[in-house]
């Protein structure tokens, strides 16, 4: 069955988002949900046990009352009949029965068989039932208005006693034939204790306190040292230089605490190693670069000479492109909280300056945290490509629930669909020229793209629908 999506929305909405909290309200279904179960099955056992005890005790004092009477004077036998009674039943001899048929549901005729078969001299024994003890204390059998009652009983004949429960929901009345003729009447108006409710809802709201502390603590303890790594493994997908965290907590989280201390370290390691070693390649090409133009100057054909030139300067520049970006890997920058909004205005300023068109518009504030040289140049090479090929850039940053979104757009012919990915590889140049003024190096989006996922955002180029390239950053905030 599929919810609506109105529905699937709310319940999304209301359903808690933590770790911790998702375990708590689950518990809590868990343990309302069980006790619920539990008082449906078991709530009225107590009370129709206590009633069925009641009654049958009722009965065995009354067979051996009647026992005693058959042995006991006359005069004595109001003072028996009083000591027996009590707030809820009352003894009492008249001449004729409180229950003078016998009762016809099959309950009643059980009750009626026990107290003949008790009674030795087998007298008649008459049992109604007024109330059925399932149907709770105050819920009474309306097919019952037509059996005989205690309030059927003459005033005359109503033993002083009787008055204690006349005002009371009448529960049973038996009627035992003694030998001289007369009845042993019994009226009695126990009735069950009162469903518990209260106290049951006082132990399950215990109950759920109890265990929303407890597994509140538990799992505190387990979600604090995941939190701390989650946070940990963010900033480093930043490029952050961070101090191995401290494992804490049960053995699976300390175990995965360490892994990810040892995988920061060899990351770390490897990134350094890698940058060292391209700072030093490029480095040590200078030299050798450097020796074939001075040998090329030497040449006498003019025409393979300039294209021996053309072709060392083109890789002289592209090392020195190389060397920078590896010096600038190499720079460990500290995140510092920037307005956003001002280094687009002064990117936007700068080409102002030197005669090109390119605006800026910014939504309100924004401030991020990142490293604000590194980030600059990466949307400084996105504003320089736009301006080499589109002639006017437009500059639009916005912030869209948590991220900053900084759109870069130009007016020039575009990239065919199927290289948009590629012009983010390095010294990939989408124009055919080998001149470095016109094509670049190849290096701008590469740099551009590895800065911006130091800071965990994204890059993507889309081709306009009015002409034109569109770059999107994504930065998160934080």
């Amino acid at each position: 069955m599929t919810l609506p999506a109105p529905i699937k929305k709310a319940l999304s909405f209301l359903w808690p988002k933590t770790l911790a909290s998702q375990l708590v309200v689950l518990l809590l279904i868990a343990i309302f949900a069980a006790q619920a179960l539990s008082i449906a099955i078991f709530h009225d056992e107590r009370r129709i046990a206590m009633v069925a005890a009641a009654r049958d005790n009722l009965l065995a004092r009354a067979v051996n009352i009647a026992e005693l009477l058959e042995d006991t004077p006359e005069a004595l036998q109001d003072r028996v009949l009083e000591a027996s009674s009590s707030r809820y039943a009352v003894f009492w001899i008249g001449d004729t029965a409180l229950a003078p048929e016998p009762g016809d549901s099959r309950f009643e005729k059980r009750l009626e068989g026990y107290v003949t078969r008790q009674l030795n001299g087998g007298q008649t024994a008459h049992v109604n039932i007024h109330a059925d003890e399932k149907r709770g204390p105050r819920q009474w059998r309306g097919d019952r208005d037509d059996k005989p009652s205690w309030r059927d009983v003459p005033k005359q004949e109503r033993p002083k006693d009787l008055r204690k429960i006349m005002n009371k929901p009448e529960d049973l009345s038996l009627s035992i034939r003694l030998a001289d003729g007369r009845w042993l009447n019994v009226a009695t108006s126990y009735r069950p204790p009162p469903g518990a409710l209260i106290p049951l809802l006082v132990q399950l709201a215990l109950t759920a306190i109890a265990a929303v502390v407890i597994i509140g603590l538990a799992v505190r303890r387990v979600t604090r040292p995941l939190k701390d790594l989650a946070v940990s493994a963010e900033k480093f997908g930043r490029g952050e230089d961070l101090e191995p965290l401290v494992p804490s907590g049960p053995r699976e989280v300390r175990t995965l605490t360490s892994s990810f201390n040892e995988m920061q370290d060899r990351l770390t390691r490897f990134v350094r190693d890698r940058t060292r070693m391209l700072a030093a390649i490029s480095h040590d090409l200078r030299t050798p670069i450097t020796s074939l133009r001075i040998r090329a100057e030497f040449i006498d054909d003019d025409e393979n000479r300039e294209k021996m030139i053309e072709t060392l300067e083109e890789m002289a520049a592209m090392t020195e492109a190389t060397l920078r970006f590896a010096k600038d890997e190499a720079q460990a920058e500290d995140v510092e909280s920037t307005d956003l909004g001002a280094m687009l205005e002064s990117l936007a300023g700068d080409q102002q300056d030197m005669g090109n068109a390119c605006s800026v518009k910014i939504s309100g504030p924004i401030t991020l945290s990142c490293r604000p040289v590194a980030l600059k140049r990466a949307l400084r090479n996105l504003v320089e490509n736009g301006i080499r090929y589109g002639e006017a850039v437009a500059i639009n940053a916005t912030r869209e629930a948590e991220m900053i979104v900084v759109r870069i757009s130009d007016k020039g012919p575009g990239i065919p669909e199927d290289r948009l990915k590629d012009v983010f590889e390095p010294f990939v140049r989408l124009e055919e020229s080998r001149s470095e003024e016109t094509g670049g190096i190849g290096l701008g989006l590469a740099i551009s793209r590895s800065i911006i996922h130091a800071h965990g955002g994204t890059i993507t180029l889309q081709n306009l629908e009015e002409g034109g390239l569109e770059a999107e950053v994504r930065l998160p905030i934080g």
